[in-house]
Formats: C-alpha cells, sequence, structure tokens
C-alpha cells in the first residue's frame, strides 16, 4: 500500500503545478529581411518614364539589392530571387509592371 501512494502522491503534485488557461503562443510579426523586395509600396509608378532615377528610387522604396530592367517583348530568367526588382517597361519607355523575385 505505501508503494502506491508515492505514485499518486507525484502525480498529484505535479498536475498542481500546470495552468489550465496558458497564454497562446504569438508568433513575433513578419519582418522583411535585410535586401529582400517588397514592391506593394511602389506600384504607384506604374506609368512613369524608366529612368535611372527612378530605378534609383524603386531600389531605395523596396528594399531590394538588385534591379532588373524587362524591355517589352524580352525574355527573362524564371528563376526567383527574393533580393531582386524586377520592372518591365513598354516601347515608350514607360513602367508596366514593378514586381519582385
Amino acid at each position: 500500500m505505501r508503494k502506491m501512494r508515492l505514485p499518486i502522491a507525484i502525480t498529484i503534485a505535479a498536475t498542481g503545478c500546470t495552468t489550465a488557461n496558458a497564454p497562446p503562443q504569438v508568433e513575433p510579426p513578419a519582418r522583411q529581411l535585410e535586401g529582400e523586395c517588397d514592391a506593394s509600396a511602389v506600384q504607384n509608378h506604374l506609368g512613369h518614364r524608366a529612368t535611372a532615377d527612378v530605378g534609383s528610387q524603386l531600389l531605395e522604396m523596396t528594399g531590394a539589392r538588385q534591379l532588373r530592367w524587362v524591355p517589352s517583348r524580352t525574355a527573362v530568367t524564371m528563376d526567383y530571387r527574393a533580393d531582386r526588382l524586377s520592372v518591365t517597361y513598354d516601347d515608350d519607355m514607360k513602367i508596366v509592371t514593378i514586381a519582385c523575385g
């Protein structure tokens, strides 16, 4: 009988240390990694003239490390790079798409 008391006492003591209403685990907010591109804030540049100055502004505003100009009717690689901004422009040098990758 004595041997049964010890496991019961340990179980009771251990369950008394747990909390039934533990706070839920909270994920930290997602942060943009250094050099990772985010083109959401530069979509207002669609229709602007594609120039070196605009390219510099787009790089700074998106956080990208690399800028890829894509003329119309040009084939480009499909590899995805989180640190690259791709800007497509038409024959009139107007920006038609701005996207990361």
